[in-house]
């Protein structure tokens, strides 16, 4: 398994809720990241949130269910046309992890599986907004469902983050050798998660980026208008290229649901299609000022701090 150790209460390859609550250790290690959710001053319903202020954010042409109260009769005289104010509203926003338990993150060459990375990383985040002060949701995807968690208070978000993420990476773990039931799991996921998400929430992509096709650009641009989004591409060494092989060799390799076995020619024409599909990732999320930085499954997740922060 290399020189690193794995961390506490982890075996590599299954999940237990032992090491996801350890997460909460390194967690407190990461800066907040201190943002204002923009919204209209008014709504429907009076705010349940006390002791935080509104200050003025913009102007724009009003629409359909503004507020009428915060209508700017200046603009509107001057222009002729019904503008109306914006208000940035200092207060608790939400936090939405999308984690992709793709059969694809399933791989693991040195240390732990990639899906166990990318739970502990889930984990990691998910305690770090909790500390500060910040409502935790998320969007667990696979191919056989979509697990949806709306955004909660206090350690209440995190505890069901942590029993959906083992409940979800144990049974991705059994259906490995199952046909996959949605071929485009990850656009719908990028499709309902655009539903769900509020304006100015802040969204975290975990994911091998095997499955963001060119269709996903879409629902993340329409959420980049809105949201705060950050983005995390999960990889192995022996999908980067970087893990020592001898000149030749011969191994069977398990990539998603398929059984491939492995020489040096084949294995060159395999890593050329996953760094091309990493690149992909990497590109759309630049595309969507993202900043996606890479996670090493072969690491331990404290010995990539620098990326987290």
């Amino acid at each position: 398994m290399g020189q690193n150790a794995l961390p506490l209460f982890a075996d590599g390859v299954s999940l237990n809720q032992k090491e996801l609550l350890a997460c909460q250790n390194l967690a407190r290690a990461l800066p907040e990241r201190k943002s204002k959710a923009r919204a209209a001053l008014a709504g429907h319903r009076a705010s349940s949130i006390k002791g935080r202020g509104m200050e003025f954010a913009e102007v724009r042409h009003y629409q359909a269910g503004d507020d009428v109260r915060t209508i700017d009769w200046r603009v509107t005289a001057r222009t002729g046309k019904a503008h109306t104010k914006l208000f940035v509203e200092e207060r608790e926003r939400p936090v939405l992890l999308l984690l992709d338990l793709s059969h694809s993150l399933y791989f693991g060459s040195s240390l732990m599986l990639q899906s166990v990375q990318a739970a502990h990383l889930a984990a990691t985040l998910g305690w770090a907004a909790v500390g500060h002060g910040d409502r935790l949701g998320a969007l667990i995807a696979s191919e056989a469902e979509h697990l949806e968690l709306k955004p909660r208070s206090r350690q209440t978000g995190m505890l069901a983050l942590i029993s959906a993420i083992e409940q979800i990476h144990q049974q991705q773990l059994h259906q490995l050798n199952q046909p996959v039931k949605q071929p485009e799991h990850i656009f719908k996921a990028c499709q309902r998660l655009r539903r769900i998400a509020k304006p100015g929430s802040l969204i975290w992509i975990i994911s091998d980026g095997s499955h963001f096709g060119p269709q996903c650009l879409g629902p993340l641009s329409e959420l980049k208008r809105h949201c705060d989004i950050g983005a995390f591409l999960i990889t192995d060494p022996l999908r980067q290229g970087t893990l020592k092989l001898p000149p030749q060799f011969q191994f069977p390799v398990r990539d998603g649901d398929k059984e491939l076995m492995l020489d040096r020619r084949s294995y060159d024409a395999w890593l050329a299609q996953q760094q091309t599909q990493q690149q992909g990732f990497i590109t759309m999320m630049n595309q969507i000022n993202a900043r996606p930085r890479r996670i090493d499954a072969a690491q331990p997740l404290d010995q990539q701090i620098g990326a987290l922060r």
